[in-house]
């Protein structure tokens, strides 16, 4: 509090002197409603200011609570949503059906074997949904519990929860907490009512923005003021997603004074460097912009579980074909050999509609519900519980899996649902948000060039990782011609640094290692450190240049008592670096007042500081339009002096003719620090007369203190005839700081076919540096921006469509197959890019491109570029972000996943998979992503291969007796077949099934493209499966059947009965699937092997214990197997004869596939057993190399370039020392032969 007082002292309102005030503009004196500056719909909003209990009443004045769900279902909509979800799924529906057709007499089953699964599938799908929904709810509701402090009357404020928190309250904030709901900026502890807000959360942007409450609410400063603030009403617009503007009035000490955005503080934006404000509440809970950008919890459904459906569809078909089949046997069999069974149409004995000989074709229609209840087994209604419980065990290893555990933060990987495990193996597209997702908001200031020499040893990240890279990289194995190339040029005497790529110079000594991190500076060059700089060319404008980073911003000291130095509190990272560097150079920035800015400078001999005073007489701030800031000020000798940094281009364009001494030689560098991935500014100086200055100066007053439309066109005009005629004096090259492990994540992303889109609320400029860094953008590049100037709708659109256009022909006419375009569009022109007749010329565009990156985008813009993608490519996509602005992207996207930082929850709370990282997006993706996909797909596949073979069974059975309806098995033996028998062998397929392990899904990443691809669950496939099905059933059947027709089964002569042949029939289906899911899975656990071979010894232990029950229970199966079936040698031969046969087929398909069209994980296994990658490494490098996708972004991408570079240079030179050696032998005397 002490420290924000002292601050306090500062107007900081007079530095923000090129910024719009409202304090400029008079209130209105007519309160009437037409001089409102508003009015019609959109504008009805009214707020009695400090009276919240006038907005609990009656509409219109009752506005909703600040209460906040991000949940998908209540305690109302619980039940009828969640009962929707599961019979969405068309399994569901029939078995629906069928349990309705139970309860009827023509039912072959009792009713409760059929019933009770619907209700335990339905019922455990439901509790996981509702289990799913609840930690949802419970982080909301940390949210909705945090503590806010609000006025209670009388000038007493007290903590109130933000859920409780109404339209109208006046709402104390103090530094460094959210604001729970939008509001109107009444004070704060500066004297002059401005607040520090940074807005990471809503725009992502994590430079801090200056709010300014009306100068007459500022006697408003302290709880007291509050008692008899109860005459002020806001009028204003309605609840709206758009976070820049705001329009609205304030009517107070009876007159009406107008509001703009500069006075509203959002919600979910934290309060910095301001000890606390005062504001009064306008819009709550979901009216308030964040939510009113985010979307309602979508409820999605993966791609695989969709065509799984399709696949239930076609078996529903073919049970209604099977069906059919039956009930027209039947009633042929009715009709024409009733006579003959006379005792089947005794009312006593049967039901006398099914066998009614003189209307056969209703007992066809009877006997068809018997059928289809009969054949129910082609739809396996145990698959979705199995699907939902292995879903719940691969989640526990997603959130259990420590290579995706954060140590600072101590946060897991978290699968919020597991409905879209599988979904993760088959993405398209990732759209990625920037600030706090890929960068983490840290500059480091690395190198800069002064008069022309560059300064700075120490490589960025990009040249550290490219140049080991390169070392590592096997040339010679990879291009003999280009080995041989190399040795020619080398032996002709070519140098190797000709053939250099780059030099990167990074410090490996001991006192390096030793050195201490200094935040935001990275800097390495004896050359400038400790005075050194003194004795260098150009010493004059060295110290220039450290001024101009020491004077030239807008940022505040705070001294740090426990060390003794400053930290400095700037509007973007980029100036917290400079004013570091300058510090480390001798030029600490230290003071600042009302009209000075102090500098202490070390001197060069004597390190002794010498504070300096610098008079600031204006400040021309930076903006997006202008891409440079400036300064002029008064020193100490009396010289008045322009300080200008800015953009490259913008500052060469005004450079004076004396001022390109060093042109040439600093945009060398500068290029040089573009392909490092660097950010660069140009500085600039200019001397100014005071008659000049003092003309321009009241130029600019008279345009600053103007009313109107056109001021911030004056002010820009003025501003621009100052920064002319401008002195270059060197360029900066600053590296914003990624996430760890970021560019490497890109890059094997990209590796992987993976697309990544870039979509932020930053600048463009930022965001270009950032794709630089991150490598979605190099040098070679050739990048189509879209932006526009013009205020003027129409014109704008038009030139949008034009660009739009042009960038498609560029991409259409492009001859070089290694060219690489990068598309990048700001807000403004991605609003008509997005509309109806725009979006799929833009769309086209963009997937040609191998980098998108869009650029101060809303989160409203967010989501519908997020919806484009999904919906026009028709692939997979995947969004990540980590903070409020995310959320409808991350809704909107196939999969959301939410990065768990600490500028709040919003994004994890909206997502279906949180990592602390993005970094661990890779493993997320490439592993269990990988992995999942092909788990549930085989499972899926193998569940309807051992449906079909057991239901056909069935029907060939009733074919055989004249289509009776009549069960070959036991109603217990078909109750535990999906049960338990085979239900175990294909969850553990489900959870531990690997066809590679993690380290190789990592070292080979195109493995990922066989999930984008579907080759696991095409229609090829699957009815591969279904037709490997109708094989093992007619197999099971025809040698069963054949074996035991009138063949003596037991040692007295008996053939065999109905249940020894259903049971052996059985037993072959029980055998024969297990062996099958056996072949099915490439690695195997202890676990497999006790589910799987202990599936086929519980089905001979049940037979067992279901023989010793009372006949009562047992009926034909007692004592079946001690006394009918252990001593027939013929049941032990059947069974094992007929599951070799069916497994014959899959057996002969895998090893032709192995053999002569391997898939390339079979590669791989077949590498890894044999210990190729250990016994040949040259291989096992030459497989890694082939088996990643040609791309055109991340790191590999760029060391391909510069290898494609480096190659062309020496051929050049290779062919000039050709040419030149030609000539040589032409010019030289014949020599004499001896």
């Amino acid at each position: 509090m002490v420290r924000g007082r002292i601050r306090a002292k500062l107007r900081r309102s007079s530095l923000y002197t090129f910024a719009c005030s409202n304090r400029s503009r008079p209130p209105y004196t007519d309160q009437g409603p037409h001089n409102y500056g508003f009015q019609g719909p959109g504008y009805s909003r009214i707020v009695y200011c400090n009276q919240p209990r006038l907005h609990t009443k009656k509409k219109p004045l009752k506005y909703c609570s600040n209460y906040t769900t991000t949940t998908k279902y209540n305690i109302l909509t619980f039940l009828p949503k969640a009962i929707y979800e599961q019979f969405r799924r068309v399994a569901n529906i029939y078995f629906l059906l069928a349990a309705c057709l139970s309860v009827t007499p023509f039912a072959p089953f009792d009713a409760f074997s059929v019933i009770a699964p619907l209700v335990f599938v339905v019922g455990l799908s439901m509790t996981k949904e509702a289990m799913e929904d609840w930690r949802r709810f419970i982080q909301d509701m940390k949210v909705n519990l945090r503590k806010a402090t609000v006025h209670r009357g009388d000038g007493l404020f007290g903590h109130k929860p933000w859920m409780k928190i109404r339209v109208g309250d006046i709402v104390k904030v103090e530094k460094d907490r959210f604001f729970p709901a939008d509001l109107l900026l009444l004070s704060s502890d500066y004297e002059d009512g401005i607040c520090y807000v940074e807005t990471m959360n809503l725009d992502g942007e994590t430079n801090l923005k200056v709010k300014r409450a009306l100068e007459v609410t500022l006697p408003l400063e302290n709880d007291d003021s509050f008692k008899d603030f109860m005459t002020a009403t806001i009028r204003c617009e309605d609840p709206n997603p758009n976070l820049y503007t705001f329009v609205g009035n304030l009517e107070y000490a009876g007159k009406v004074f107008p509001l703009d955005n500069n006075q509203i503080l959002l919600r979910d934006s934290k309060l910095r460097n301001t000890a606390y404000v005062y504001g009064v509440v306008i819009f709550t809970g979901h009216d308030t912009k964040v939510m009113q950008n985010s979307t309602k919890s979508p409820s999605k459904r993966s791609r695989v579980e969709k065509q799984m459906d399709k696949v239930i569809y076609f078996l529903f078909i073919l049970l209604i074909l099977v069906a059919s089949i039956s009930s027209l046997g039947f009633g042929a069999k009715i009709m024409f050999s009733m006579p003959e069974s006379w005792y089947l149409n005794q009312p006593e004995v049967t039901t006398p509609k099914l066998y009614d000989s003189t209307r056969p074709y209703m007992s066809a229609i009877y006997h068809l519900v018997t059928a289809l209840i009969l054949y129910g087994y082609l739809i396996p209604i145990s698959l979705y519980v199995s699907i939902e419980i292995v879903k719940v065990l691969q989640a526990t290893f997603i959130n259990k899996d420590m290579h995706m555990f954060d140590e600072d933060t101590g946060i897991h990987a978290h699968a919020r649902t597991s409905n879209l495990n599988e979904e993760l193996g088959q993405v398209d597209t990732i759209l990625s948000d920037k600030t706090g997702t890929l960068t983490a908001n840290q500059m480091d200031f690395l190198k800069c060039s002064i008069a022309g020499t560059a300064y700075g040893t120490r490589g960025s990240e990009v040249e550290i990782a490219a140049a080991k890279k390169m070392a590592a990289m096997d040339l010679e194995a990879q291009d003999p011609e280009f080995s041989s190339t190399y040795r020619n040029v080398h032996r002709r005497g070519v140098s190797s640094s000709d053939i250099e790529l780059e030099t990167v110079i990074t410090s490996k000594d001991e006192h390096f290692e030793k050195k201490k991190v200094i935040k935001g500076f990275s800097f390495e060059d004896s050359r400038l450190m400790k005075g050194n700089w003194s004795k260098e060319p150009h010493a004059e404008m060295l110290m220039l240049f450290f001024r101009i980073l020491a004077v030239c911003h807008t940022a505040i000291p705070e001294l740090n008592e426990e060390t003794g130095g400053y930290t400095y509190e700037s509007e973007s990272p980029d100036e917290g670096a400079f004013l570091v560097a300058a510090r480390e150079f001798g030029f600490e920035y230290c003071k600042r007042t009302q009209s000075s800015i102090f500098v202490r400078e070390r001197n060069p001999s004597t390190q002794e500081p010498i504070e300096r005073e610098f008079k600031l007489l204006n400040i021309l701030d930076f903006t997006s339009k202008r891409k440079r800031m400036s300064v002029i000020v008064r020193g100490e000798d009396g010289h008045i002096l322009l300080l200008c940094k800015g953009a490259d281009t913008i500052i060469f364009d005004r450079l004076s003719q004396n001022g390109k001494m060093f042109l040439e030689a600093t945009t060398r560098h500068l290029n040089e620090y573009g392909e490092a991935g660097l950010r660069t500014l140009a500085l600039s100086y200019r001397k100014l007369e005071e008659a000049e200055y003092a003309a321009w100066n009241d130029e600019f007053h008279k345009a600053k203190t103007a009313v109107g439309d056109d001021r911030d066109a004056m002010l820009e005009q003025i501003s621009d005839k100052m920064e002319r005629e401008l002195i270059l004096v060197g360029a900066t090259a600053v590296e914003d700081k990624l996430q760890e492990g970021v560019p490497q994540c890109i890059d094997k992303l990209a590796q992987a076919g993976l697309k990544l889109w870039v979509l932020t609320g930053d600048k463009m400029e930022t965001a270009i540096n950032i794709g630089f860094s991150c490598s979605l953008l190099r040098q070679e590049m050739k990048q189509i921006c879209i932006t526009t100037n013009t205020d003027d709708k129409g014109a704008a659109r038009n030139d949008t469509l034009t660009q739009i256009t042009n960038g498609s022909r560029m991409i259409q006419l492009e001859k070089d197959p290694h060219a690489a375009f990068a598309l990048i569009i700001d807000g403004k022109n991605l609003t008509y890019a997005l509309d109806d007749d725009l979006k799929h010329h833009f769309l086209a565009l963009a997937v040609n491109c191998a980098s998108v990156i869009c650029c101060r985008v809303s989160p409203k813009q967010k989501a519908l570029v997020t919806r484009l993608v999904k919906v026009g490519t028709k692939k997979t996509t995947l969004a990540i972000g980590d903070g409020a602005n995310d959320v409808g992207m991350i809704q909107e996207a196939d999969i959301g996943v939410g990065i768990s930082g600490v500028e709040g929850m919003q994004a994890v709370m909206a997502s279906d998979f949180s990592i602390a990282q993005f970094r661990f997006l890779e493993r997320l993706l490439v592993v269990h992503g990988q992995w999942c996909y092909k788990r549930i797909a085989k499972m899926i596949c193998y569940f309807f291969y051992k449906n079909i073979a057991f239901a056909l069974t069935l029907f060939y059975f009733e074919a055989f007796t004249f289509f009776s309806g009549q069960s070959v098995y036991n109603d217990w033996y078909m109750v535990l077949f999906n049960v338990a028998l085979t239900s175990f062998p294909v969850i553990s397929l489900g959870v531990f099934e690997q066809d590679v392990s993690s380290e190789i899904c990592l070292q080979f990443p195109a493995l990922y493209q066989q999930g984008s691809k579907n080759l696991f669950f095409d229609w090829y496939r699957i009815f591969g499966w279904i037709g490997n099905g109708v094989y093992t059933s007619l197999i099971i059947f025809v040698l069963n059947v054949t074996i035991f027709y009138d063949q003596a089964f037991r040692k007295e002569g008996q053939t065999e009965d109905m249940s020894v042949l259903g049971t052996t029939m059985f037993t072959s289906i029980i055998s024969a699937v297990n062996c099958q899911i056996a072949l099915t899975m490439s690695h195997f656990t202890w676990i497999q092997h006790i589910l799987v071979w202990g599936s086929i010894l519980a089905w001979y232990l049940f037979l067992l214990g279901f023989g010793q029950l009372s006949p009562e229970f047992s009926g034909n199966g007692y004592k079946i197997l001690i006394e009918a079936l252990l001593p027939a040698p013929s049941f032990w031969a059947c069974t094992l004869l007929v599951t070799v046969v069916c497994n014959i087929p899959y057996f002969v398909h895998i090893s032709f596939e192995r053999c002569f069209h391997p898939m390339d994980h079979h590669i791989i296994q077949e590498i890894k057993y044999y210990k190729k990658d250990v016994k040949d490494r040259r291989m096992w490098k030459r497989e890694r190399t082939k088996a990643r996708q040609e791309t055109k972004i991340g790191f590999t991408a760029r060391v391909d370039a510069k290898i494609r570079q480096l190659k062309g240079k020496m051929q050049k030179r290779y062919s000039s020392i050709g040419q030149h050696k030609v000539l040589h032998l032409k010019a030289a005397p014949s020599q004499p032969v001896p």
